[in-house]
């Protein structure tokens, strides 16, 4: 029965957002590059609602001939202490902030302190805030109107839109293509390495656990290319350690994240589930415990518990390295070729056993992930599949 009514949630949800985001445009509250095209030219096509869960507004769609995803209105789904049958909280973004008379400096320190709290005190924030103005200014007119001040501190708010912002030269997070108020649109959605995808997305949530590893082999893309998805995952592993804008940590490894493109490409299909370094410290920091399970931030971002003190220690368990090999075990070694699968399924098992201590992150976790990667490279390496 609270299945049957997260799903009642959801289907109430899906056709707001759009009548909400256009009633605010013209009221001239906010404002954003695809807002004509959203409100006035009707040009954005919105198809199929793709998410399970309630609050979060997720579609397929269509922009000037292009696959899109539609994203709106997405609470903050790593915050789960509530529960996943708690009720969706969908309250309106009042688009209160900047106020009227806020000056562009004023406006433009106030980013810059939201992103130190949010990323962390880093030297390249300033150049990242000045991104956020430079957006703001979408129609390049040399000057940010109050609504379009107040769309882009909306969208910060959004976790997934701020690992965008974070991660927007990284070829493995979707591309932003525009905004109007909270709602933006990303690249189209990517294929997705979870067997359930094939099912309606109101039916997902039913699949048996036990049926994913058969319809993964039934329905999931041969090995080969299987090789190449990981290599593109570990090198987001890559960029999400000490780039530009600080370390991230995946704190829902699941291969329901695990997309890719139609050239097998991997891309990260849900960065909601992404947190910056500084949020997960800031959530572990002083905070009571009994067992290491009262130190989990999202899902799967665990820290001790010190027993003695009761507190939550700073380094996780396990760190996004060995999460990934563990996924990885059961998407490369079922059908890898008969000379690689004793190799890799030892690399796999090593790699499963790396802590998240700091002392231990810099060297060893890059030379397992590099001795990783030569492995199936070499083995798809000069074949079509590369």
């Amino acid at each position: 029965m609270r299945r049957l009514r997260r799903l009642a949630h959801l289907v109430l949800f899906c056709p707001f957002s759009k009548g909400l985001q256009c009633d605010q445009y013209r009221k001239g509250i906010i404002s954003g590059s695809i807002c004509q095209d959203l409100c006035h030219l009707h040009q954005v096509e919105w198809r199929t609602c793709l998410s399970s869960v309630p609050g979060q507004q997720v579609y397929s769609g269509l922009w000037q001939g292009k696959e899109v995803t539609i994203k709106c209105g997405i609470e903050e789904s790593l915050d789960l202490k509530a529960g996943a049958d708690a009720a969706p909280r969908r309250e309106l973004v009042l688009f209160d902030k900047p106020t009227r008379g806020t000056s562009i400096k004023e406006f433009q320190e106030m980013t810059l302190s939201f992103l130190k709290a949010n990323l962390g005190d880093l030297p390249s924030l300033p150049t990242l805030a000045g991104q956020v103005l430079l957006m703001a200014d979408f129609n390049k007119d040399h000057r940010v109107s109050l609504a379009e001040a107040k769309s882009v501190w909306a969208l910060l708010q959004r976790n997934e839109f701020l690992l965008l912002l974070s991660l927007q030269e990284k070829e493995h997070a979707s591309r932003l293509l525009g905004y109007c108020g909270d709602l933006y649109l990303t690249e189209g959605v990517p294929h997705s390495s979870w067997p359930g995808a094939v099912l309606p997305p109101l039916l997902r949530p039913l699949l048996p656990p036990a049926l994913h590893g058969a319809l993964q082999q039934w329905l999931g893309p041969a090995w080969p290319w299987r090789a190449k998805i990981a290599i593109g995952l570990l090198e987001f592993v890559e960029e999400l350690f000490h780039g530009a804008y600080g370390t991230f940590y995946m704190c829902e490894t699941t291969l329901a994240n695990v997309g890719y493109t139609a050239k097998y490409d991997f891309r990260m299909a849900d960065l909601q589930q992404v947190a910056p370094e500084a949020a997960v410290r800031r959530f572990l920091r002083g905070r009571h415990c009994e067992h290491s399970s009262d130190c989990t931030y999202g899902r799967d971002c665990r820290a001790p518990c010190d027993t003695l003190l009761r507190q939550c220690k700073g380094d996780l368990v396990q760190p996004n390295l060995a999460k990934v090999c563990e996924l990885l075990q059961d998407y490369l070694l079922p059908g890898a070729p008969a000379g690689l699968r004793a190799a890799l399924g030892k690399q796999l098992r090593t790699c499963t056993t790396l802590s998240g201590l700091a002392s231990q992150v810099e060297a060893h976790h890059s030379l397992v992930l590099s001795h990783l990667k030569t492995l199936l490279w070499k083995e798809i390496s000069n074949t079509k599949y590369t």
